[in-house]
């Protein structure tokens, strides 16, 4: 088998066993409370690559960790990041009336109802961080909580949504470029990644290791989107392109050009690759992920 067949065969049997995982966490109760959890599912079990799921199990994976642990690990975080999506598509933030080639969730409910589907989502994902069933190490489970809270507030992907929507039509450096996406979108990756080590309960040497791989791979991540809003279709990426430009956002792309920026981003995935080589061959699915997240083509 190719390996690229067989790092897709990998994410796609991950991302079935978390979406199982998720539907239990996630049934459908009666009464008026069931539309909000119908809403969840809806924007939940839409479809996507299960990125940062993927990266916690197979971080996890490096250390040994039992999947019944990593799995739930995997469904946080997807909670998490499906809440940022539903926030994101609002009229209030980026106003998308497609995502993953489907409705948003506002168009499809009503507003008031996907401002409630995504608080639920974030609330749910520490629900789970906190459960023994997650972890039987109550520090595990507490330092999980706040790795993630860290990711995801003000001094994470709350806060660089934040500069993002501040720095509509302002002129940009590279720095200020990276901090943004570090914050926004990097630093859900990082909890990913780092997530495996929590959980693994690995040396101070190795989750530096980890974090290493993730900061690069969430920044070619950023440039490989960017790159996707510059000029991919919005048949196969499954949402408008072209929005960035039309807000006036500053992007790699736009301060880089699209060729000098792929190469960054084939750059950066060389970089992590190469944090991973005390790792050897456990670690040849993160290794092949980071070139997976620079040639994507949605």
């Amino acid at each position: 088998m190719e390996y690229e067949e067989y790092l897709t065969q990998a994410m796609t049997t991950m991302a079935e066993a978390v979406e199982r995982q998720l539907r239990d966490l996630l049934p459908v109760p009666k009464g008026p409370e069931g539309r909000l959890v119908e809403a969840m599912r809806y924007s939940m079990f839409a479809g996507g690559k299960r990125l940062r799921p993927f990266l916690v199990v197979t971080s996890a994976d490096l250390f040994g960790v039992d999947k019944k642990y990593s799995l739930r690990v995997a469904a946080a975080i997807e909670c998490v990041h499906c809440y940022s999506l539903i926030h994101d598509d609002l009229p209030a933030m980026d106003d998308d009336d497609k995502r993953r080639g489907q409705s948003t969730c506002h168009k499809k409910y009503d507003e008031a109802t996907a401002i409630l589907a995504g608080d639920a989502l974030m609330t749910l994902a520490f629900e789970i961080l906190a459960d023994p069933a997650t972890h039987p190490d109550a520090l595990v489970r507490s330092s999980l909580i706040r790795a993630l809270a860290g990711a995801s507030g003000v001094h994470g992907m709350v806060g660089g949504q934040m500069i993002d929507l501040a720095s509509e039509n302002e002129e940009l450096d590279m720095g200020e470029i990276t901090r943004l996406q570090q914050l926004k979108t990097g630093a859900l990756i990082c909890f990913s990644v780092e997530a495996g080590g929590i959980l693994g309960k690995a040396s101070e040497h190795m989750r530096h290791l980890l974090h290493g791989y993730a900061r690069d791979l969430g920044l070619a991540f950023q440039i490989a989107d960017d790159l996707l809003d510059y000029g991919g279709d919005p048949e196969e990426v499954g949402k408008a392109t072209g929005k960035d430009a039309g807000r006036g956002k500053a992007t790699f792309v736009s301060l880089m050009g699209p060729e000098r920026a792929r190469r960054q981003a084939d750059i950066l995935a060389d970089q992590a690759i190469e944090h991973l080589r005390e790792f050897g061959d456990k670690a040849i699915l993160l290794k092949g992920l980071a070139r997976f997240v620079v040639d994507r083509r949605k």
